[in-house]
């Protein structure tokens, strides 16, 4: 009990009034002098933080980085090989590439990113059709 008296005596004290104190408190709490100097500490919340309101930030959308709209290529997780057939784990990304695409429907250029299996699969089928399987909406972008 008589501890906690001096801890909480100690820590409400300035660093010179501590300073100033018996050696016996600064042997007995030995780091906290030298680690927590000038911390007061208080089982009451300040009254400021309390009447505060919590600002929201706004939900922004996630993003899924490195992965194709068009064809839901994703990162894959692999084994690299050495000679020793030591193996560690390495990443194989999505080859995407950003490309300004002409969509005849809606008479204008489209920019996507897009891996490159997906712009072969543009090439072959058209961009309309392309779309419409995978679910986009190119008037969005």
């Amino acid at each position: 009990m008589a501890t906690a008296t001096l801890l909480s005596s100690a820590f409400a004290m300035p660093a010179a009034a501590r300073r100033a104190s018996s050696s016996s408190s600064s042997t007995s709490l030995g780091f906290a002098t030298s680690q927590l100097a000038g911390l007061s500490l208080s089982a009451a919340a300040p009254a400021s933080t309390a009447a505060a309101p919590l600002l929201k930030r706004p939900i922004q959308p996630i993003v899924a980085r490195r992965v194709c709209p068009f064809t839901d290529k994703k990162t894959n997780r692999a084994n690299k090989v050495s000679f020793s057939n030591h193996k560690t784990k390495k990443q194989q990304f999505v080859n995407l590439q950003y490309k300004k695409l002409w969509w005849e429907a809606g008479k204008r250029f489209v920019k996507l990113r897009l891996s490159t299996k997906a712009l072969k699969t543009i090439e072959k089928h058209g961009l309309d059709a392309v779309a419409r399987k995978a679910g986009i909406d190119l008037n969005k972008k």
